[in-house]
Protein backbone atom coordinates (compact mmCIF):
# COMPACT_ATOMS: atom_id res chain seq x y z
CA UNK A 1 0.00 0.00 0.00
CA UNK A 2 1.56 3.31 -1.01
CA UNK A 3 2.23 5.72 1.80
CA UNK A 4 2.26 9.40 0.93
CA UNK A 5 5.87 10.52 0.61
CA UNK A 6 5.07 14.15 1.33
CA UNK A 7 2.25 14.87 3.70
CA UNK A 8 -0.78 16.46 2.08
CA UNK A 9 -3.45 18.19 4.12
CA UNK A 10 -7.11 19.00 3.69
CA UNK A 11 -9.52 21.06 5.75
CA UNK A 12 -12.84 19.32 6.28
CA UNK A 13 -15.59 20.34 8.68
CA UNK A 14 -13.19 22.12 11.04
CA UNK A 15 -10.49 19.43 11.06
CA UNK A 16 -7.12 19.41 9.33
CA UNK A 17 -6.56 16.00 7.80
CA UNK A 18 -2.98 14.88 7.28
CA UNK A 19 -2.35 12.19 4.68
CA UNK A 20 0.57 10.52 6.48
CA UNK A 21 -1.58 9.92 9.56
CA UNK A 22 -4.43 8.86 7.29
CA UNK A 23 -2.31 6.25 5.53
CA UNK A 24 -1.56 4.64 8.88
CA UNK A 25 -5.23 4.61 9.88
CA UNK A 26 -6.15 3.23 6.45
CA UNK A 27 -3.59 0.42 6.87
CA UNK A 28 -4.84 -0.41 10.38
CA UNK A 29 -8.60 -0.14 9.88
CA UNK A 30 -9.66 0.23 6.24
CA UNK A 31 -7.31 -2.21 4.51
CA UNK A 32 -9.06 -5.24 5.99
CA UNK A 33 -11.85 -4.55 3.46
CA UNK A 34 -10.43 -2.01 0.98
CA UNK A 35 -7.44 -1.52 -1.27
CA UNK A 36 -6.45 1.45 -3.40
CA UNK A 37 -6.50 -0.62 -6.60
CA UNK A 38 -8.50 -3.81 -6.04
CA UNK A 39 -12.06 -4.59 -5.08
CA UNK A 40 -12.04 -6.70 -1.93
CA UNK A 41 -14.90 -6.90 0.58
CA UNK A 42 -15.27 -3.19 -0.25
CA UNK A 43 -14.57 -1.32 -3.49
CA UNK A 44 -11.19 0.03 -4.60
CA UNK A 45 -10.45 3.58 -3.50
CA UNK A 46 -8.09 5.02 -6.10
CA UNK A 47 -9.82 7.96 -7.77
CA UNK A 48 -12.61 8.15 -5.19
CA UNK A 49 -12.67 11.99 -5.12
CA UNK A 50 -15.25 13.30 -7.55
CA UNK A 51 -16.53 9.81 -8.36
CA UNK A 52 -20.20 8.95 -8.11
CA UNK A 53 -20.92 6.61 -5.21
CA UNK A 54 -21.69 3.04 -6.15
CA UNK A 55 -19.93 3.16 -9.51
CA UNK A 56 -16.67 1.17 -9.29
CA UNK A 57 -16.72 -1.38 -12.09
CA UNK A 58 -16.82 -4.97 -10.92
CA UNK A 59 -17.99 -4.23 -7.38
CA UNK A 60 -21.43 -5.38 -6.20
CA UNK A 61 -22.82 -2.40 -4.29
CA UNK A 62 -25.92 -2.39 -2.13
CA UNK A 63 -28.95 -1.24 -4.12
CA UNK A 64 -29.21 1.79 -1.79
CA UNK A 65 -25.71 3.08 -2.55
CA UNK A 66 -25.83 2.08 -6.21
CA UNK A 67 -28.99 4.16 -6.73
CA UNK A 68 -27.84 7.16 -4.70
CA UNK A 69 -26.86 10.43 -6.34
CA UNK A 70 -23.88 11.00 -4.04
CA UNK A 71 -20.59 12.28 -5.41
CA UNK A 72 -17.61 11.69 -3.14
CA UNK A 73 -16.23 14.95 -1.80
CA UNK A 74 -14.37 15.65 1.44
CA UNK A 75 -17.66 16.60 3.12
CA UNK A 76 -19.62 13.59 1.88
CA UNK A 77 -16.79 11.21 2.80
CA UNK A 78 -16.57 12.78 6.26
CA UNK A 79 -20.27 12.14 6.87
CA UNK A 80 -20.15 8.65 5.31
CA UNK A 81 -17.17 7.54 7.39
CA UNK A 82 -18.87 8.78 10.57
CA UNK A 83 -21.96 6.61 10.11
CA UNK A 84 -22.38 4.86 6.73
CA UNK A 85 -25.79 3.39 7.48
CA UNK A 86 -27.15 6.74 8.64
CA UNK A 87 -25.72 8.44 5.55
CA UNK A 88 -27.17 5.81 3.17
CA UNK A 89 -29.69 3.54 4.84
CA UNK A 90 -29.14 0.01 3.58
CA UNK A 91 -25.46 0.35 2.66
CA UNK A 92 -23.18 -2.66 3.08
CA UNK A 93 -20.43 -0.81 4.97
CA UNK A 94 -20.61 -1.55 8.67
CA UNK A 95 -17.37 0.02 9.94
CA UNK A 96 -17.26 3.67 10.92
CA UNK A 97 -14.65 6.06 12.23
CA UNK A 98 -16.12 7.72 15.30
CA UNK A 99 -13.15 10.06 15.76
CA UNK A 100 -13.63 13.06 13.42
CA UNK A 101 -9.87 13.69 13.32
CA UNK A 102 -9.28 10.16 12.06
CA UNK A 103 -11.93 10.71 9.39
CA UNK A 104 -10.21 13.89 8.22
CA UNK A 105 -6.84 12.12 8.15
CA UNK A 106 -8.19 9.19 6.11
CA UNK A 107 -9.82 11.64 3.69
CA UNK A 108 -6.48 13.41 3.26
CA UNK A 109 -4.90 10.05 2.44
CA UNK A 110 -7.70 9.14 0.00
CA UNK A 111 -7.01 12.46 -1.74
CA UNK A 112 -3.53 11.18 -2.60
CA UNK A 113 -4.95 8.15 -4.40
CA UNK A 114 -5.37 9.75 -7.80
Amino acid sequence: MPIASASETIEVKGYTGISQRGSQIYAQICSSCHSPDNNLVGPAHRGVFGRAAGKVEGYDYSPALGMSDIVWTADSLFDWLGDPDDFVLGSKMYVSLDDPQQRADVIAYLMTLK
